[in-house]
């Protein structure tokens, strides 16, 4: 009987980032599945089950801003959370690179600030729209 090994080569990749989201959010579920649809080499972490988020927050913190965790263990939020998730997702990566320079990672983090003041109305307009 011939003794088979897997090769290196064979092994999954460890996932680039670790992705912490909000499950409960209709936006974010969305935009997660694409994400995951697209093959993003992540972990993907719901934190709206009152388990989960990164320890060095709180998880109310965790779920008013996008976080991930970066392979090198670091914890960004934001803008350049999305930057390290695109650059973790195939057909994304050339963006996240892009987007994780300044001056793109400044104007991304002032988008991404606007789009929190308007993030609970448009979630429950997506809450709305699913339940009619």
């Amino acid at each position: 009987m011939e003794h088979q090994t897997q090769k290196a080569d064979d092994a999954p990749a460890p996932p680039a980032c670790e992705v912490y989201f909000d499950g409960d959010c209709p936006l974010c579920r969305a935009e997660i599945g694409l994400y995951q649809r697209q093959g993003a080499q992540a972990r993907f972490t719901d934190v709206s089950t009152g388990a989960g988020a990164p320890p060095e927050i709180s998880q109310d913190a965790a779920l008013k801003r996008f976080h991930v965790r970066r392979a090198d263990g670091v914890l960004v939020s934001g803008a350049a959370a999305f930057a390290e998730l695109w650059k973790a997702t195939p057909g994304w990566r050339w963006l996240g690179h892009v987007a994780a320079l300044p001056p793109f990672v400044w104007i991304g983090e002032g988008l991404y600030r606007a789009f929190l003041v308007i993030r609970p109305g448009l979630q429950r307009l997506a809450r709305r729209r699913a339940n009619s």
